[in-house]
């Protein structure tokens, strides 16, 4: 028997045949990335892989070379559902396929409360609904080609400090009408096959736990039918979780749901062996829709693969062009013209950094990518051999000691360096023998091990790794950097440089286990290769105020980084003065995935360093001065008007610098708008004071008012608005008329109509935003522009003309009264605001309706 032939299962005869124990084994998962498997009933595993901007496969550790796609908050600034649907089909459920997985663990669409957050480069806005309809996008691309999504995280896991206890409190309509929207959206014009719990609580109960989310909201409301599933180790309780609903457990590493303690629970009646069987059907249910979707995948090797076409290629460098937002362009220094410059100076700490992601669980290994600095390179020398280009990094700008990916070499010579892992006398000795239990060549100095140690070794264990560092053309300090979940030590030249072992520091690295960096500096010698050991284990050493030297079981970890020792001011005059010598300065600038990530938030909106210094003294040097930014999410720009051209770039995954090219030099013409509000400051931010948890609480005090919503209601000015973006050539918007609203007692109609005309000399396209004014009539507060409705004029030539039409329904004109806990449409005068960003509102216009209702469900 097949394994997809459990497409064709009766799934309530299965249940009826499952034993207790079996419905228990189903209810959670089997080692980190797979459901489990029956095989008496033919009931097979599937396998769900992460994440939201492309698939990493079954390990962190020597992971499969993989499709890195832009950063969520990418994808929202396209404004582009029909591209978020091509990439979920062309790009995502094929990149699912090559890593024999079923279902992916994404897309993540929470709400952007602050640009602190550590994961906001994983969600698609700071509005509800730009977030829900380019989730739902996600959704249908991905699942149309027969591989299921798993949508996250329901709900308010808007931060990462304290995420697993931390409590979300909200008002009732602050969870309706913002947190919960882009889910309830995507369910009704998507039904994702998944859903997946936060960590946190809301309202004071675990999410995981939450009855009144996961049963009555989201089953009985929203009369969602797929699987809930627990994010990874976010189940707390075992009778709570179930009898609220969630399905299945994941990992099955270090679970609640074993046979011993459920049937404990069973026994003692906390939990019905009805209810366990109840989570089981939906586990089999989603595995019967995977082996429907992908048949192919069940019956596969499971062998992980990668799969780079040209098409693929080429669909990844238009996706991310089509994510980049033009911010500002005066007097048009770009597009640039390379036929009319002499010498280009290129420069920033991100130009030439391998800079593709956020960091956590969207983190992946790239099947290529090409840096900033090479795309630009690359476009200016093949539209004119006789541009010169010069270099300089200009400021450090890291967090933690760069990668030594590309500088280590095995004793062979080959590129990276070789792992033996030895075990211990016992699993409690710390004591290693000398002989190898498995050794192989790795090619990466971020070594998240998680679940990848070798099968059978003791549980404690140590890995030695052994390497010679890429030779110098002069002598130089060079200083290392050390991080371990687990204790370790560095050695080069058979000398100790870092003792990250015997005393340790309580760090955030590698999920919040990692130790603090510490650093050590040598003595490199020109065109000599140096001798490089790290000695690692797999328990942490003792650390001030916490002596527990804890078994890394699931999450060991070692991190070696390290670069020349550089004088700062000596950096940062090269950069100025080859910024000087040029026609034309192109600083690229931003975060990384140590400063954005899963398990910390950031502290500060400023770009790291010396960074804001050197884009200061650089357009000070040169009035065509172009700064590219690479965040996830936004930073405080204080040389904003000394600059004349900004570009905002996200994370843009593999095709990073050709696409940022493809802009600078007009191959592409930028389209994209702000996802979410640009500050002038940090305390402008809406959630500014209360983002912080407090004694384990995080009091949403903003409300209603989340992103622009708050700067327009308090009058406070932003530095780029949400919507903002701009082009290289000019449009106008008019003509806007409104159809008769078409009202039921149920439901709402009306169209919205706007003429868009490119009135400048490049083909170009537009996003044109509907925003909607409640009736002042209202009893209640309600935001003074909520975004319901976008369209975008796609490559219209100069002088030509394009007419839009927008559709508004129920969603446009609905608020949740917490009075009558139901959705209501009130009677009245409404407005409707038009234009191609909150910057750009130029038309408006009103609608009436006449008698209002009420409304429950989706």
């Amino acid at each position: 028997m097949a394994p997809s032939d459990f497409a064709k299962a009766n799934i309530n005869e299965v249940v009826e045949k499952l034993t207790t124990d079996e419905a228990i084994l189903l209810t959670a998962g089997v080692g980190f990335w797979h459901t489990h498997a029956i095989e008496r009933l033919g009931i097979p595993a599937i396998k769900v892989s992460d994440g939201p901007n492309g698939l990493r496969g079954n390990h962190f550790f020597m992971s499969t070379p993989a499709k890195c796609l832009p950063s969520s908050t990418a994808l929202g600034a396209t404004f582009d559902t029909e591209l978020v649907k091509e990439v979920g089909l062309k790009l995502l459920a094929e990149e699912a396929r090559t890593r024999a997985a079923s279902l992916i663990l994404a897309p993540t669409c929470n709400i952007q409360r602050s640009p602190l957050g550590g994961r906001s480069f994983e969600s698609f806005s700071e509005d509800p609904f730009l977030s829900g309809m380019i989730a739902a996008a996600y959704v249908n691309g991905v699942q149309s080609g027969g591989i299921g999504t798993t949508i996250k995280h329901f709900v308010g896991n808007d931060k990462e400090n304290d995420r697993n206890g931390y409590d979300s409190i909200m008002s009732e309509r602050a969870l309706r009408e913002v947190y919960l929207m882009p889910f309830m959206l995507a369910q009704k014009l998507a039904q994702p096959w998944a859903v997946m719990t936060a960590y946190n609580r809301v309202n004071g109960t675990h999410v995981s736990e939450n009855n009144f989310l996961l049963t009555k909201i989201l089953r009985q409301e929203w009369k969602y039918a797929g699987l809930l599933m627990s994010d990874w180790f976010g189940v707390y309780s075992i009778d709570h979780a179930l009898n609220a609903g969630l399905d299945l457990e994941m990992p099955g590493t270090n679970k609640w749901r074993t046979l011993d303690l459920v049937n404990r629970s069973i026994t003692a009646r906390k939990v019905t062996v009805r209810t366990v069987k109840q989570r089981a059907k939906q586990v089999l249910e989603t595995v019967q829709k995977c082996a429907q979707g992908a048949p192919e995948i069940l019956d596969g090797d499971g062998i992980e693969r990668t799969v780079d076409t040209q098409e693929s290629k080429d669909l990844l460098r238009r996706v991310a062009a089509e994510t980049i937002v033009l911010l500002k362009n005066e007097n048009n220094v770009l597009p640039l013209k390379p036929a009319e410059l002499k010498k280009v100076a290129i420069l920033g700490p991100n130009a030439k950094a391998i800079v593709l992601s956020g960091g956590g669980s969207a983190a992946l290994k790239p099947s290529f990518y090409v840096n900033p600095h090479d795309g630009i390179v690359n476009a200016l020398k093949e539209a004119s051999k006789d541009v010169e280009v010069s270099y300089s990094e200009g400021a450090i700008a890291y967090m933690t000691m760069p990668s030594l990916d590309y500088e280590m070499l095995t004793p062979s010579g080959e590129p990276g360096w070789v792992a033996s892992w030895h075990a211990h006398t016992s699993d409690d000795s710390m004591q290693a023998l000398e002989e190898v239990y498995q050794e192989r060549v790795i090619d990466e100095t971020r070594i998240f091990i998680s679940t990848s140690s070798p099968p059978g070794i003791t549980k404690r264990w140590t890995m030695k790794l052994r390497g010679q560092l890429k030779p110098r053309d002069v002598d130089t300090k060079f200083e290392f950097g050390l991080i371990a979940a687990g204790r370790a030590k560095l050695y080069v030249d058979g000398k100790l440089v870092i003792d990250n072992w015997t005393r340790q520091r309580r760090g955030e690295y590698f999920f919040g286990q990692g130790s603090h960096e510490e650093r050590g500096v040598y003595e490199l010698k020109a065109n000599t290769k140096h001798d490089i050991l790290v000695e690692f284990c797999n328990v942490r050493g003792p650390a001030d105020g916490d002596e527990d030297e804890a078994l890394m079981d699931s999450n060991p970890g070692v991190r070696l980084g390290g670069a020349a020792v550089e004088d700062h001011d000596q950096l940062m005059d090269n950069a100025v003065k080859l910024a000087k010598e040029a026609d034309v300065a192109v600083v690229v600038v931003g975060l990384n995935a140590d400063w954005e990530t899963e398990g910390y938030d950031r502290t500060t909106l400023a770009l790291p360093g010396r960074t804001d210094e050197l884009v200061s003294k650089v357009a000070a040097a040169n009035p065509k001065t172009v700064v590219v930014i690479q965040s996830g999410s936004s930073v405080t720009l204080p040389w904003v008007d000394s600059v004349p051209s900004i570009v905002h770039a996200w994370y843009l995954g593999n095709a990073s610098g050709d696409a940022i090219a493809d802009v600078l030099v007009g191959k592409h013409n930028p389209s994209a708008k702000l996802s979410l509000t640009f500050p002038k400051r940090e305390e402008d931010v809406p959630a500014f004071g209360h983002f912080h948890t407090e004694d384990g609480k995080v009091r949403y005090a903003e409300d209603l008012f989340v992103g622009y919503k708050h700067y327009i209601h308090r009058s406070i000015e932003p530095l780029f608005a949400f919507g903002h973006g701009l082009s290289y050539t000019t449009f106008s918007v008019s003509d806007l008329q409104l159809s008769k609203p078409k009202v039921s007692e149920t439901d709402f109609e009306l169209t919205v109509s706007v003429k868009v005309s490119n009135t400048g000399h490049t083909t170009g396209s537009e996003v044109v935003q509907v925003y909607i004014v409640a009736p002042s009539t209202s009893n209640l507060t309600h935001p003074p522009l909520q975004l319901k409705g976008f369209a975008k004029a796609r490559n219209l030539a100069p002088g030509a003309s394009e007419t839009l039409e927008i559709k508004l329904d129920k969603y446009a004109v609905s608020y949740w009264s917490e009075l009558y806990q139901t959705w209501t449409v009130e009677k009245g005068v409404w407005g409707v605001k038009v234009g191609a960003g909150l910057d750009k509102l130029s038309l408006a216009s009103t609608f009436e309706i006449t008698s209002g209702f009420e409304w429950t469900g989706i």
